[in-house]
């Protein structure tokens, strides 16, 4: 069994309960932060009919995008998910691996394909967090309501946060813009020197920064 309890803004704490053995674990969520390692998980997923386990740290040498979206059978996760599922093979090419996140389990990702049109496109893997551990290990967790913000999460290949995304799940969010961050951030890792100013593109003008550009921009 496992209870979520918030006891303060700058701390996350669970009361584990195993066998009757009760510990409690203590989580610093200044450690979630950009440039630093993702935080790993292992999680049963719903993926191509089956239920299959997920482990991240299988996937170093990918770039992986972390969906957070607050529940099945709602209403602004399907148009997410469609969306996202409509520009899967477009990120496979970028050597992209996507995974949806919330904290239905396993068997519902599975009910909801069986019902929705828009869900039966998702080819990606359909996360189960039911006790809300990975949610919580992100702070996407809404802990009186036990159901997930919506959060992007850009990891590199190397295991690392690139880019994050967290904001009221009354806004939708764009497969357009996040492919987008992800081709600023795959040329920012070959081309040390440049950086990408507002709503760049590929094939469209960079920057290097130095002296020279001080107040120039």
């Amino acid at each position: 069994m496992f209870i979520y309890e918030c006891h303060s803004l700058k701390y996350q704490s669970f009361l584990i309960v195993i066998n009757d053995v009760k510990e409690v674990v203590t989580m610093d969520e200044n450690k979630l932060a950009i440039g630093s390692p993702a935080p790993l998980f292992e999680a049963k997923a719903y993926h191509q009919g089956k239920i299959v386990d997920v482990k991240l740290k299988d996937y170093k040498g990918k770039w992986v995008v972390l969906f957070f979206y607050p529940a099945d059978f709602t209403f602004i996760c399907p148009t997410e998910l469609g969306e996202l599922a409509d520009q899967y093979e477009e990120l496979k090419k970028l050597n992209v691996e996507v995974f949806s996140v919330s904290t239905d389990t396993a068997f519902v990702h599975k009910a909801w394909a069986d019902t929705s049109a828009t869900i039966q496109k998702i080819t990606f893997p359909m996360v189960a967090d039911p006790a809300a551990q990975l949610c919580t290990a992100y702070g996407t967790i809404i802990p009186m309501e036990g159901i997930s913000l919506r959060g992007t999460f850009i990891i590199d290949p190397d295991g690392v946060l690139k880019a994050l995304e967290i904001h009221d799940n009354s806004i939708g969010r764009s497969t357009a813009e996040l492919l987008r961050k992800i081709k600023a951030a795959q040329f920012v890792r070959e081309h040390g020197d440049e950086v990408c100013p507002a709503s760049w593109q590929p094939g469209k003008k960079t920057l290097k920064p130095g002296l020279d550009l001080v107040g120039k921009i």
